[in-house]
């Protein structure tokens, strides 16, 4: 009796231990389920998320739009020779300075037409010698000039390749503050490069960068290399071309400057058609009327501007104008600045009878204008 006693015992510790090693190491075993029932997912759980391709919302389409009609301009420019180089002398005291290295740039283009048309900034290409054209697909192609226009900072090339993507021209005149716009072109010459930002201002001038100045600014992320290529709205169209920057340390610092797509039109097609932009002129040297100069010579209009030179024999001595005068409308166009008077005048048809509403002291006078053709002057060049 003692020894089945102890048998069983034995037998129920062994039953308890494993009962208690299935319990810890495998709880669901000791759970019972009827058979019709389907575990369900906790109401306190959320579902896994859909797998996505990418995020949407972005502005790939504009990027991908636009991309293809932005280029890389190489240029080269042959270093020029000091004539001691020759002077057998000069190389037997200081040795032979040996073959001097070809001047590089680097910047960007925009391919506005399948004819191969191609707009850039004049600064990018001034001076070349050689202009190479590399487009997003790998081809190269060496360009020649159409024509530029310094006082713009705008240049037209001319690429003979088959197959070309153009850009497609917005309406910039529609932009407004806040839009979102998309610079792309090849900054520090790393590549083709798409940066985002929004419209920051428009009509930025008297900036001393060109002659003509409207400038589109933006916080789009702008670098040296950028100059030249497009700045594009959210659906891909052309809406400037990126210029210039602010920046005290040579990178982006969130001002950038773009020609308006209007003006970038208007430049081409003439440069294209006439191999030059032709503008009225006057001969005068203008300044802001300011409230305090009115109120001195005590002049009974606010806006205008005032006329602080005259050229001696130009067109607009000879219709009357004096220093003092202030011109508050040309050809029926009121002016208030001398940015608006630089471009009344400028639209002028050289050749032409344009009417100058001037205000001379108490008086005012209409004075009838012979428009002559403007002179080519510097890219800074400050004539009127």
């Amino acid at each position: 009796m003692r020894k089945t006693w102890l048998i069983f015992s034995q037998a129920v510790t062994v039953a308890v231990a494993a009962l208690f090693v299935v319990a810890t190491l495998k709880p669901e075993w000791m759970q019972r389920h009827p058979a019709s029932v389907v575990p369900t997912v906790s109401i306190t759980e959320a579902p896994p998320p859909p797998l996505v391709a990418r995020a949407t919302g972005g502005y790939a389409a504009a990027a991908k739009r636009a991309s293809p009609a932005v280029v890389n301009i190489a240029t080269s420019k042959a270093p020029a020779r000091s004539p001691q180089s020759e002077d057998p002398w000069f190389r037997f005291f200081f040795g032979d300075p040996g073959q001097a290295q070809p001047q590089l740039g680097l910047g960007s283009g925009v391919i506005v037409s399948p004819e191969g048309y191609v707009l850039t900034n004049n600064h990018v290409i001034e001076g070349a010698d050689d202009i190479e054209v590399m487009l997003s697909d790998g081809r190269k192609a060496h360009a020649k000039v159409v024509g530029t226009d310094p006082e713009t900072d705008l240049a037209v090339l001319k690429l003979t390749l088959e197959k070309l993507p153009a850009i497609t021209f917005g309406d910039s005149d529609s932009l407004e503050v806040g839009d979102v716009v998309l610079a792309i072109g090849n900054p520090f010459g790393v590549g083709q490069t798409v940066t985002s930002g929004i419209v920051s201002a428009l009509g930025r001038n008297q900036l001393g960068i060109n002659t003509f100045e409207n400038f589109i600014q933006t916080d789009a992320a702008i670098n040296p290399g950028n100059s030249g290529g497009a700045l594009v709205d959210a659906a891909g169209n052309l809406m400037g071309i990126n210029t210039a920057i602010y920046s005290r340390s040579g990178g982006n610092m969130g001002i950038g400057f773009a020609i308006p797509a209007s003006t970038a039109r208007q430049v081409m097609e003439a440069l294209i058609k006439e191999g030059q932009v032709t503008r009225g002129w006057i001969g005068v040297e203008p300044q802001d009327l300011t409230p305090e100069m009115a109120e001195t010579f005590n002049l009974p209009v606010k806006e205008g501007v005032l006329i602080t030179g005259v050229l001696q024999g130009g067109p607009a001595q000879e219709a009357g104008v004096r220093p003092g005068d202030v011109v508050t409308a040309v050809a029926d166009q009121k002016v208030s600045s001398t940015v608006q008077l630089l471009n009344a005048v400028a639209a002028l048809k050289p050749e032409s009878r344009a009417a100058l509403t001037v205000q001379r002291g108490e008086n005012k006078l209409e004075l009838q204008v012979h428009v002559a053709r403007r002179p080519k002057v510097s890219r800074r060049g400050a004539e009127r």
